[in-house]
């Protein structure tokens, strides 16, 4: 390579979550979706413009992954996006086979097209390939249009994934974009402060060993269909009414909880009730925390910075049939924030991606060779989405999650208040679990929440 072609390139290794997610996307788990429907879609050129503003303000959107070396490199320039634009014609054939298996009630198309980025997987080869990729899908018989911008994980977390999307439309109506300044993104563990990763060699050892032995006590739902050949992600969403979503965030903050302990709670007693069991026999289900550790990092990150910067805490719950939501939520909880004060999620996170990766290596190390390493994934705090802003920049609604279907938990919840409307999107692998499986347990939870409050 000459001196001017290699003054064009930055690279930098990856960091050991990022390297954990580049083990684990080729699988299916952690390609990161972001769907909106635009009432006003642009043209495919003003699109590609606002795609480069965002990728000059944020260059890890530009990196190339290779996962044999393990390194992200970045054009010292943004090159232009290969946009995939599919006219209504096109985006009308895409939709006939999902709808077709689900012909009384289909999902509307913005669900539909959401599901099938999250199963796209340019990374399943080892060939280096580029970190963020955009698809605008012109609906048929109507105005409208979806965007779907999907991310590598290993550079894009739920966070980064949703101030991509706003900095583009943003940039479509020509407001200022508050990106990072077109600097690189450090890596997280470089950023952990160094009094709160610290854990004795001995500790370390005992806690993989618990972390082990847990995996395979825990119990899961039921598995329809095991096999890993054709598996994709699948995503069953609900909402609540304004009055119910207040009662239930009042209710949490009354209890001194926050609402990841409810819908854990509401999760677990649903997981419970589905096998009928009988009443006194209990059952302990693994669940993970992921925490936003912008802010807690050293230096702190501002809400825009684009990267993966979340951890997790993994923690076991024993559930009985009969108990109190509540009950359940604060015990639920009490062991999170106890993990979080002890910073679990700075010390175990070595930990914890190691064995993210043996499960990679060595399925049959998981329940049934399934590759499910939790019950459920929840994040600690949910996306605030100021409603009003969507619809000035016309956008009708949106939806943001990441692909299950490889390593990971039967259900990935992510959870939405959008103007005061509180909404969740669980996401799960196909054919492991089913549609009808999910819905059911989903309904479940919902009216378990209502009734409480």
């Amino acid at each position: 390579m000459d001196t001017q072609a290699q003054t064009q390139i930055q690279t930098r290794p990856l960091g050991g979550t990022e390297s954990t997610f580049a083990r684990a996307v080729p699988g299916g788990t952690g390609i990161t979706v972001v769907a909106a429907l635009l009432t006003n879609p642009p043209s495919p050129s003003s699109l590609e413009n606002a795609l480069l503003i965002l990728q000059t303000s944020h260059p890890i959107l530009r990196a190339s992954l290779d996962i044999s070396s393990s390194t992200l490199t970045i054009p010292s320039s943004p090159q232009p996006l290969e946009l995939e634009t599919h006219d209504p014609a096109s985006t009308s054939d895409l939709l006939a086979a999902p709808v077709a298996r689900a012909p009384d009630a289909p999902p509307p198309p913005l669900h539909l097209l959401l599901e099938r980025e999250l199963s796209r997987n340019p990374w399943a080869s080892p060939a280096p390939a580029r970190a963020m990729h955009a698809t605008l899908y012109a609906l048929p018989a109507r105005s409208e249009a979806v965007l779907a911008l999907r991310f590598h994980a290993s550079v894009c977390d739920r966070k980064s994934a949703v101030t991509a999307m706003r900095e583009v439309l943003h940039a479509l109506r020509g407001v200022g974009v508050g990106g990072g300044g077109g600097a690189m993104s450090p890596v997280m563990e470089d950023m952990i402060p160094s009094e709160s990763a610290w854990k004795p060699f001995w500790a370390r050892g005992m806690d993989l060993v618990g972390y082990s032995v847990n995996a395979f006590r825990s119990a899961n739902l039921a598995f329809e269909d095991a096999r890993f050949d054709d598996r994709s992600s699948e995503v069953v969403r609900v909402s609540f009414g304004v009055e119910e979503s207040e009662r239930i965030i009042n209710a949490c903050q009354v209890k001194g909880i926050k609402l990841c302990g409810a819908l854990v709670a509401a999760a677990l007693m649903a997981a419970h009730a589905s096998k009928n069991l009988e009443q006194d026999q209990p059952e302990t289900y693994s669940v993970v925390a992921l925490i936003d550790c912008r802010k807690i990092l050293r230096p702190p990150l501002d809400d825009h910075a684009v990267g993966f910067y979340h951890s997790g805490i993994l923690n076991t719950h024993t559930i009985r049939a009969g108990e109190d939501l509540w009950e359940v939520a604060h015990r639920c909880y009490k062991t999170f924030s106890d993990s979080k004060a002890s910073n679990k999620h700075f010390t175990d996170v070595g930990d914890l991606n190691f064995l993210m990766c043996k499960a990679i290596d060595n399925p049959a190390l998981t329940p049934s060779s399934s590759m499910r390493t939790a019950f459920l994934s929840v994040f600690e705090d949910p996306l605030i989405i100021d409603d009003g802003e969507e619809e000035e920049f016309g956008v009708a609604d949106c939806i943001g999650c990441s692909s299950v279907h490889g390593v990971g938990p039967s259900l990935g919840v992510f959870d939405t208040v959008r103007d005061g409307r509180l909404e969740c999107v669980f996401v799960y692998p196909v054919p492991l679990h089913s549609r009808r499986q999910v819905e059911g347990l989903v309904e479940d939870m919902k009216m378990m929440l209502i009734e409480a409050t």
